[in-house]
């Protein structure tokens, strides 16, 4: 229980020392969680991706190896068939089409054809014997170089189209690409892939393409010149968009490399849903060439749908619990401010209430000996009465401008006011002041009250207020920042006698207020009239004021 305590308090403590840091922390702290979570996820999708790119290359490439090898194994047949006749008529050649059965599906091919094998000084007798044997002319483009061994032109092509007619005749002999092929189907006996071309067959298009190669011998006799080639050409594009009817691509984009995957390579492709940069490469074999299959996702390193979900709800619950901590932080303060609040009001309580008894104590100090002194000066029981009354109503006017200042300072002018209103009432020019604004402490005031009510009293009996005409003029002055002085001064009143008792009133100034004062009293009785000088301290609000000392 203890343990639980001492753990609120320090996080109270927390809250209060830093209550923006708290709430940001807090929402950090759930931005961090959030953030590794979303790593996470991505991480993991983004390694599912790579398998799906990884295992669609491998479906696609295989396709296409299938293909190819489809085409290879009819091109190899074609020449075990065509190797045992002495020539290639258009009869056997379509009958072998049509057992074949690639009427109308040539698996991605542009078809199949034969090219029969020439030496440079036969080709006029090969366009005389193709006139007499298809009933159409022919010429074997382009015309023969000086020197060249053998010339291979476009003999049949199947399906007999418009665009299979353009490359009849055509010498692929003459062109590097193809004469490499060639060569090297010679050499190995198997079917062999060309390199990228153009084919013929696409006219003015330069949609890039490729030739299967597949050497005739005479009765097998690898070991003389071939009598010709049974091949296949393909359009790239849509040989590899024939291996997407075994294999889906799904939004991926496909692309196929004659080689390595550089951009002058690229064969075919099909683009994804959007181009992301992310790429799985799978070498593919089609008919002993090496090719390069490259799979892009079109998903790329966006965020998931799942990450985005995350990622919202993380920043949601971040500002939730920061707005929480931050309304609890607030919390902690105010009730830490109203704590402290309490705390001041309790002092201050105790404190005045300390104050008001020694101020009590004071007070009744100061009428205990305005008792005492009126007993003994008075003559008859109702002498007594009214000079105590009038002395007490002097204190509770005095009072009475303290409790309207909260026991602060109290103003010379108010104070005067208050004490000689019964007497400058009704009559005019009676009570002159003169002054600037000073403030007085309450005892000071206190102080100053009586003396000026026992001045007034005196002059109301013996002195320039016991007759009509008479007046007073009161003054003061700052000597100071510390003292001040205040002059009354009679005037127009009967003559004063030189020859004066000591009465109670002259013993409560010139002994009382002045030690209440701290300063010595001069108090003269003139024929024109009284007059007497005060000297009052000037204390800051800070030397009695509690609530000031104590916000101090």
């Amino acid at each position: 229980m203890v343990e639980q305590v001492s753990h609120d308090r320090r996080v109270r403590r927390l809250m209060m020392d830093f209550p923006r840091a708290l709430p940001a922390a807090v929402f950090l702290l759930i931005a961090a969680i959030t953030g590794l979570s979303v790593f996470a996820i991505e991480r993991g999708e983004h390694q599912q991706e790579h398998a799906e790119l990884r295992e669609r290359a491998k479906a696609v490439a295989s396709a296409l190896e299938r293909r190819g090898g489809t085409t290879a194994s009819y091109l190899r047949a074609g020449a075990a068939l065509f190797s045992t006749n002495a020539d290639v008529t258009p009869e056997l050649f379509d009958r072998f089409v049509s057992n074949i059965q690639l009427d109308s599906d040539y698996r991605g091919a542009d078809g199949l054809g034969w090219a029969k094998r020439l030496t440079a000084s036969g080709v006029e007798q090969f366009e005389q014997d193709y006139e007499a044997q298809f009933g159409e002319s022919i010429r074997v483009l382009p015309d023969v170089a000086v020197g060249q061994s053998a010339v291979v032109p476009v003999t049949l092509l199947r399906p007999d189209t418009e665009r299979n007619r353009r490359a009849t005749g055509y010498d692929m002999y003459s062109e590097p690409v193809r004469r490499a092929a060639m060569d090297l189907a010679r050499q190995t006996n198997r079917p062999i892939a060309s390199g990228k071309l153009v084919l013929l067959q696409e006219g003015e298009g330069s949609e890039a393409g490729f030739i299967i190669y597949m050497p005739t011998f005479v009765e097998g006799r690898s070991a003389q010149p071939p009598k010709g080639f049974v091949y296949s050409p393909f359009n790239a594009n849509e040989f590899l968009a024939s291996a997407l009817e075994l294999e889906t691509r799904g939004d991926k984009g496909l692309r196929l490399f004659d080689g390595p995957n550089a951009p002058g390579n690229l064969l075919a492709e099909i683009a994804p849903r959007q181009r992301t940069g992310v790429t799985v490469s799978e070498p593919v074999t089609i008919a002993s060439r090496q090719m390069v299959l490259e799979v892009e996702s079109a998903r790329g390193y966006s965020l998931s749908k799942l990450s985005i979900l995350t990622l919202l709800f993380g920043i949601l619950v971040g500002s939730l619990l920061m707005i929480v901590v931050r309304l609890l932080t607030r919390q902690a303060i105010e009730d830490d401010a109203s704590l402290a609040w309490l705390k001041e009001q309790s002092s201050i309580r105790d404190s005045l209430t300390r104050e008001l008894n020694h101020r009590v104590k004071n007070t009744l100090a100061n009428v205990l000996s305005i008792i005492a002194l009126t007993r003994r000066r008075s003559k008859s029981l109702d002498d007594f009465a009214d000079s105590l009354d009038g002395r007490i109503r002097a204190l509770s006017a005095t009072h009475d401008l303290l409790t309207q200042s909260d026991w602060g300072t109290t103003p010379i002018r108010d104070l005067i006011v208050a004490e000689m209103a019964p007497y400058a009432k009704n009559h005019d020019n009676v009570l002159n002041l003169e002054g600037p604004e000073v403030e007085l402490a309450p005892s000071d005031a206190l102080s100053l009250g009586l003396a000026i009510h026992e001045l007034a009293t005196n002059a109301a009996k013996y002195g320039a207020l016991s007759q009509s005409g008479g007046s007073v003029h009161i003054s003061w002055a700052k000597l100071s920042d510390e003292l001040a002085r205040l002059e009354w001064r009679e005037s127009g009143g009967p003559t004063v006698s030189e020859e004066r008792v000591c009465g109670f009133g002259t013993n409560l100034i010139e002994k009382i207020v002045a030690h209440e004062l701290r300063n010595p009293v001069e108090l003269n009785f003139h024929p024109s009239g009284v007059e007497c000088k005060l000297t009052v301290p000037l204390r800051k609000p800070s030397d009695f004021a509690i609530r000031a000392h104590k916000s101090g």
